[in-house]
């Protein structure tokens, strides 16, 4: 009797580049800076990318631009979710019950958890040039630094599925 085995690729099924962006602006300041250097037109989606994750609804903020004379998809999404849940505990007086406050933080890529933010460019064709636009976001006053991240470095391919 043959033997017959399925081989699954790990291949994530479209092309994109990741560029990661250390900055400390909020997420819509962060959309605006990028439409400003970059000429997109990055609009906030109307659901947030949400799962679980440490026992809490984590909810990341999400960018959508598609350019159709290039056919590139402009994902922007921020990296950090915090969230600070309160404790009361009792010491057993009447009136000494004290509040502890607990900051829990869930990253959507655990591997690079200085990033802030992460712009993903999808592309139907021949990726567009990422250097040109790793360094023109570089150029942006409020931005620290930004750099490519390689597809082998990712280890949730999975968290970066928008659609």
């Amino acid at each position: 009797m043959a033997i017959q085995k399925l081989v699954l690729d790990d291949e994530f099924g479209e092309e994109f580049s990741l560029i990661a962006i250390h900055c400390s602006e909020e997420a819509y300041k962060m959309g605006f800076l990028l439409n400003q250097q970059l000429s997109l037109r990055l609009k906030r989606e109307e659901c947030d990318l949400d799962f679980s994750a440490k026992g809490l609804e984590a909810s990341f903020p999400l960018f959508k631009f598609y350019d159709a004379n290039t056919y590139c998809t402009f994902h922007l999404v921020a990296n950090k979710f915090t969230s600070v849940m309160a404790h009361t505990a009792s010491s057993g007086g009447l009136f000494s019950e004290e509040i502890e406050e607990e900051t829990t933080t869930v990253y959507l890529l655990p591997e690079d958890k200085k990033a802030d933010y992460f712009l993903k460019i999808s592309s139907e064709g021949i990726l567009n040039s990422v250097r040109t636009k790793t360094v023109a976001i570089n150029e942006i006053k409020q931005v620290i630094s930004a750099y490519e991240i390689t597809s082998e470095k990712i280890k949730n391919k999975n968290n970066l599925i928008f659609d």
